[in-house]
């Protein structure tokens, strides 16, 4: 817990509980920057969740949040009234954050522009965790340290309302007091150049000028798990091994006899795209040769990759789910890397690397290897954590996981022919904690590449620039 004396926490509060008491109702220019908060929280957060705010104040945040349920606390009575009046279907509580004590979890718990009023900004992160879950995430903004001159200015000529004396903590001191307190960061976003709306003009500014430049920012956002929750022991579990296979039928035996068995079990899933060899034959030969294991058979409905993978997926079994290409370049042995980035908590998605080891001589062109490197610098802006190979077709998560990024398909819509953007894409948007995951990549044996380089290109860079405008230029 915190360092500092409860007396010095005590005599903080009451003086941030005194002069919030007497703070007028927010002004025109205020009410407008809770807009621009809300805008960016709600593409932060799932309709579906259950939301606390620590420091609602007046409830102006809630009020315009998409949640299923919402609960905020303040240490002022006078807050909490009003936070009451105005969003009658949510719980507020007159409590402080540091002394937080609430008898249920949350899917999202924000702390918006209140890090610098808090007596110990360390306890209060900590007393958190009481309300976190593995799935939790905590969604933090505070204002960047380049703006203090300018938001004085503008408290001067009456453009926002007072505030009492504050910290002004940078982003390193938050990600630092998150580390202490348990809390890991999943990726952070810097929004807002402009906070007035001024009839448009300011959400203009603020949509195609903010991510590209970050330097001008005044809001940061940090999104964290909990450390303490997700390393929590959990039971093992099975595993569904998905692997598309297009003409593949001399790789069909070595996957089912390579890849290993992990957790509590696996079963293997192969999805023909129509062939033109006797890839569908040698599945079915195979799933009989090996009545040890448990092998699916099924022939995709529609056309591509994508839809092959999709289709696997909706009729996996396993707690977790994985993607291995039947062409085997990268080899069934890595799976259990994925296994245990999954297992141990350390995250929540795993993306296959193959750009790290030295790799077989013709197992990737040389402009290829340029256009995987060029794919995963634009994508690590893009999602706002490090992801070195975004094409590597080897990825696994939880099938609750995958579930929820199904059930959000629509915001993106179905426009990914390959299947690995689709989920990469929707773990962004949840916010889940994705690891890349270095593997050995290796020479086809059998068949030929199915991937055109210059076509499928100007797909991805057609298929960036789509993601762009649903992640970042919002």
């Amino acid at each position: 817990m915190s360092p500092a004396p409860n007396s010095l926490v005590t005599a903080h509060l009451a003086k941030m509980r005194d002069f919030f008491e007497a703070a007028p109702p927010p002004s025109r220019a205020a009410l407008g920057y809770r807009d621009l908060l809300a805008h960016y929280y709600n593409l932060l957060i799932p309709d579906h969740a259950t939301v606390l705010e620590v420091g609602c104040g007046g409830g102006e945040l809630l009020a315009r949040l998409r949640a299923r349920r919402v609960v905020g606390i303040d240490l002022s009575p006078a807050q909490i009234a009003r936070a009451r009046a105005l969003v009658p279907h949510g719980r507020f509580e007159v409590q402080a954050g540091e002394q937080l004590d609430l008898a249920e979890k949350f899917g999202v718990i924000v702390v918006s522009d209140t890090l610098n009023y808090a007596a110990d900004v360390q306890a209060l992160l900590e007393r958190l965790q009481a309300c976190a879950t593995p799935e939790t995430r905590l969604i933090v903004n505070f204002q960047s340290n380049l703006w203090r001159p300018l938001l004085r200015l503008g408290r001067a000529v009456r453009l926002g309302g007072a505030t009492p004396e504050s910290s002004w903590l940078s982003a390193g001191d938050v990600c630092n007091l998150l580390a202490l307190a348990d809390w890991e960061p999943v990726k952070k976003e810097h929004r807002v150049i402009w906070p007035l709306p001024f009839s448009g003009v300011g959400r203009f500014i603020n949509r195609w000028f903010a991510p590209l430049l970050p330097g001008l920012r005044l809001t940061d956002f940090i999104v964290a798990r909990s450390r303490r929750a997700v390393a929590a022991p959990r039971p093992s579990p099975t595993v569904s091994v998905v692997v598309p296979a297009r003409n593949e039928a001399g790789n069909i035996e070595a996957a089912a006899r390579r890849t290993p068995e992990l957790g509590a079990g696996t079963e293997l899933i192969f999805v023909e795209g129509h062939s033109r060899d006797t890839t569908w034959a040698e599945i079915q030969r195979v799933q009989a040769a090996f009545p040890e294991r448990r092998i699916k058979c099924l022939q995709q409905t529609g056309t591509g990759k994508g839809n092959a993978v999709r289709e696997g997926l909706a009729v996996a079994t396993g707690d977790l789910l994985m993607i291995l290409d039947a062409d085997l370049t990268v080899p069934p042995e890595e799976l259990p890397k994925f296994y245990a980035v999954l297992t141990s908590g350390r995250a929540e998605f795993a993306n296959g690397v193959r750009l790290v080891y030295p790799m077989d001589g013709r197992a990737m062109r040389f402009l290829n290897l340029c256009a995987n490197k060029t794919f995963g610098l634009l994508f690590t802006w893009l999602v706002g954590q490090p992801m070195k190979d975004t094409l590597c077709g080897t990825k696994a998560l939880s099938r609750a996981h995958y579930e929820r990024i199904a059930a959000q398909r629509a915001y993106f819509g179905d426009f990914d022919p390959f299947g690995d953007f689709d989920l990469l894409f929707g773990a962004a948007k949840l916010n889940l904690k994705i690891a890349d995951v270095p593997i050995r990549y290796r020479e086809r044996t059998y068949g030929t590449t199915q991937i055109h380089r210059w076509r499928h290109g100007w797909l991805l860079l057609r298929m960036v620039v789509f993601a762009a405008r649903k992640l970042k230029f919002v």
